[in-house]
């Protein structure tokens, strides 16, 4: 499970729709499970399929993370226009059984957040706790 607060799923939603039609991404960071800080990535990709962070931009979140007591526990990332499933290059990609790998998708009316594991190779769905 994880825990986020509320207003940092609305800003992952809003990064979400104001990088259409392209993927937008991040990384949570915090401990024990609870997210306390979020990062808005640059998808250097430009990419409505597929997206890549900032090798500079994840170095410098990795050493905030460390400087504030805190680890990168999730990443983010959106589907414009498919379900909040992992997608076969999300799963393919996917090699940090450490952290939970969230997807946001735009492709209904509303937004949905889904939240995954790594375990045994294979993406599990994983439980998200919205707190305030």
């Amino acid at each position: 499970m994880i825990r986020i607060p509320e207003d940092i799923i609305n800003a992952m939603i809003r990064q979400a729709v104001d990088e259409l039609p392209n993927e937008a991404c991040g990384l949570l960071t915090g401990t024990d499970g609870v997210v306390q800080a979020r990062y808005a990535m640059t998808n250097v990709d430009h990419s409505p399929e597929h997206f890549s962070f900032s090798p500079q931009e994840q170095f410098n979140v990795l050493k905030e993370a460390r400087r504030n007591g805190r680890k990168i526990i999730a990443n983010y990332h959106s589907h414009p226009s498919t379900p909040a499933r992992p997608s076969e290059e999300d799963i393919r990609l996917a090699f940090d059984p450490q952290i939970i790998y969230i997807i946001i998708s735009l492709a209904a009316e509303k937004p949905d957040v889904k939240a995954f594991s790594l375990a045994g190779g294979r993406m599990q769905p994983c439980e998200i706790e919205i707190i305030e």
